[in-house]
């Protein structure tokens, strides 16, 4: 089984893992993630949870600095995710991406509504934040990485304006950019004007209309939980980074998801499915799916830890609960080991799922609030991440949870520790 999966299996998903278009992707959208956090602490602060501090930073000013701070951050990760994507495309393939990420700015720009009518009936130029921040999160993609591929390809093939040796590097890459740069400048100012003239609209517009809103749709359904769910340990099970993979790729739409829940709150709406609140969110992914790490091992931490009779089950516990009670389980899964474990593969792959439909359901039915704007970093402990993203209820959801974990592992881990502590017995004997 083991050398099946690894001469035929493997191979296969690391080609994908390792296109240009996905490390691009994975590894650009990083760098829209430490504002997105700093944003929901400040978004946090502007929103306190407790009224008497709420309303004491309201009447000394703070609030309204803590929502120009939030505006500014997390309402621009799209606009970030254009630039980090192209950036990171061409920098994998060994030239300076840095113009390629400016060029992917110009063109995110581009595509954007930039005209409004003031109160005079003046036309006046604005930059939208309502497309620098969710709704334009799959239009930054597709941007970055066709301007990333685009200014690779001059390169590779020399179409650029060539500097003599002296010249400083600053000036000499500002003109290696502008035949690239005008090209690709140039091909989106066509595009920008064939949908202009047959949709009567802009790019980002219809990319949203037409793409997004549906991926979005996709992404917030029972049906995606459970592929979510499923596909996070699948992969881990074959000792790929599965929580990288998919997040990487379903990242920019529950990112989209949950600015669309806050943007539903900034314009005075209460946040429910009648008014187009999304159930699956960053938060639903990070605090449920991945909470204590892929597959939520915290149950399986516990058994080794306390319960189990071989001592390679105990060692495993020890070095694993404190990782996982920050939600890294690379100890867990290699040590005891899930990867490549057909045992263990069953409740792996089972408990994300069942946490998963729990809180679909919890959600759905209001038994728990759906998840605003507020983002804590996976890092953040279970219990604490529960409630700084969605008060007492759903830290108390995360609570039965994680107990939930140790009764679905509890099975098929004690047919492992059996194993060991055989083995350590006759190795003894």
């Amino acid at each position: 089984m083991k050398d099946f999966l690894n001469s035929k299996v493997v191979p296969k998903m690391m080609v994908f893992i390792n296109t240009k278009a996905i490390r691009g992707l994975k590894d650009g959208l990083l760098y829209s993630m430490p504002m997105m956090i700093i944003g929901s602490i400040f978004l946090l602060l502007a929103n306190f949870p407790y009224t008497p501090v709420a309303d004491w930073l309201g009447a000394a000013g703070f609030t309204p600095v803590f929502n120009q701070v939030f505006e500014s951050t997390f309402n621009i990760m799209a606009l970030i995710a254009s630039i980090g994507i192209a950036y990171t495309y061409v920098k994998n393939e060994g030239y300076n991406g840095m113009p390629a990420g400016v060029i992917s700015l110009c063109t995110y720009l581009l595509f954007q509504p930039s005209q409004v009518t003031n109160q005079e009936g003046a036309s006046v130029g604005v930059i939208f934040k309502t497309w620098t921040g969710g709704q334009g999160m799959i239009g930054a993609i597709i941007i970055g990485l066709i301007v990333g591929w685009i200014y690779t390809v001059f390169l590779k093939k020399n179409i650029t304006i060539k500097m003599p040796d002296g010249v400083p590097d600053g000036v000499a890459t500002s003109f290696t950019a502008l035949i690239p740069g005008a090209a690709v400048i140039i091909a989106a100012s066509i595009v920008y004007a064939v949908v202009k003239n047959m949709f009567d609209t802009t790019p980002m517009e219809w990319i949203y209309k037409t793409i997004q809103i549906p991926l979005q749709g996709l992404t917030d359904s029972f049906g995606g939980v459970v592929a979510m769910g499923f596909l996070i340990p699948f992969f881990w099970f074959f000792g790929i980074h599965g929580s990288t993979l998919v997040g990487g790729i379903m990242g920019p739409l529950l990112t989209a998801n949950t600015a669309a829940n806050q943007a539903i709150l900034d314009s005075g709406r209460e946040l429910n499915l009648a008014n187009g609140g999304h159930i699956v969110t960053q938060q639903f992914l990070d605090q449920f799916m991945t909470v204590t790490g892929a597959g939520i091992t915290i149950g399986l931490v516990i058994y080794l830890m306390f319960f189990a009779k071989s001592n390679q089950c105990r060692q495993v516990g020890r070095l694993g609960i404190g990782p996982a009670c920050f939600n890294i389980n690379e100890p867990v899964l290699f040590g005891t080991p899930v990867v490549l474990n057909p045992i263990m593969a069953i409740p792996f792959m089972i408990m994300p799922v069942l946490s998963g439909t729990i809180q679909y359901l919890a959600i759905y039915t209001g038994l728990c609030p759906m998840y605003k704007g507020i983002l804590v970093p996976w890092t953040c402990p279970p219990i604490i991440s529960g409630f700084l993203i969605g008060g007492w209820r759903t830290a108390l959801l995360q609570v039965v949870i994680l107990a939930l974990s140790f009764f679905v592992y509890f099975p098929f881990i004690r047919v492992i520790d059996k194993m060991y502590e055989k083995q350590e017995n006759q190795t003894q004997g």
